[in-house]
């Protein structure tokens, strides 16, 4: 199998610590992964923001770097998304069928992690040692638009030593939404509070998920009242750590 990992720009920028972890953990498993030099922005930005036609070359560009894999493999559920569904509804608005085509190659291989392993490779139990008291966090595009369900937690509940807490509404948004925290800041804030108190009510150590701009606004609150409550994406937990077998 032809694995390749799309390490999303967000990733590539702040957490490339996130991406190290995938290929560390998909070779653990027995898998060697790729990383196309060419890939840049799936277009998420320019998407949801109202900015389509700046999207298209992206999502040709997309096609291009990761054309002929058998997976392309993303530690971001909202990219992961984004490449899935919204690369089609891109390519027939720009009306080049060509496009339309090769998104149509691309779209169904693109894979978060978590579906990857579970769905794919068929395994929940990846070897992993965490011995922290840990909360996950579903993000709304791995509720709502790839519809993970349980798989994240079906790989932490198999992680050795870890202690898994249950989070309160755990399905309500943390109120990042990209530059909705930014142009509605006030509601976003509102929103950021009622998922750290939810986070300190169960006495989590640690906040996973399967996107680190979540895990960012999240993050960042908990940070600014000194919580001691640490972010790490769920990759990173089921990845050993670097230089260890």
């Amino acid at each position: 199998m032809r694995v390749a990992l799309f390490i999303t720009c967000f990733n590539d920028t702040l957490y490339p610590g996130t991406g190290r972890a995938v290929v560390r953990l998909l070779e653990r498993l027995g898998h060697r992964v790729d990383f196309p030099q060419a890939q840049t922005c799936c277009g998420q930005m320019h998407y949801n923001s109202g900015y389509r036609p700046d999207a298209v070359p992206l999502v040709r560009r997309f096609t291009e770097a990761f054309a002929g894999y058998d997976a392309i493999v993303t530690p971001s559920a909202s990219c992961a998304g984004t490449a899935r569904h919204h690369h089609a509804v891109l390519a027939a608005g720009s009306g080049d069928r060509a496009l339309g085509a090769a998104v149509a190659a691309t779209a169904p291989k693109v894979y978060e992690l978590t579906e990857f392993l579970t769905d794919v490779l068929g395994v929940t139990d990846v070897g992993a040692h965490y011995p922290h008291r840990v909360a996950y966090h579903p993000t709304c595009h791995s509720l709502r638009v790839l519809h993970l369900g349980d798989r994240p937690l079906r790989l932490l509940r198999a992680v050795s030593g870890i202690d898994l807490v249950e989070l309160p509404a755990a399905d309500s948004c943390c109120g990042f939404g990209g530059t909705f925290a930014l142009k509605n800041a006030d509601t976003s804030t509102a929103m950021l509070a009622d998922k750290m108190r939810a986070v300190l009510d169960v006495g989590a150590e640690v906040l996973c998920a399967a996107d680190n701009s979540c895990l960012t606004h999240i993050g960042g609150g908990l940070a600014r009242l000194r919580t001691g409550v640490r972010t790490v994406h769920l990759a990173e937990i089921l990845a050993p750590a670097e230089g260890v077998a």
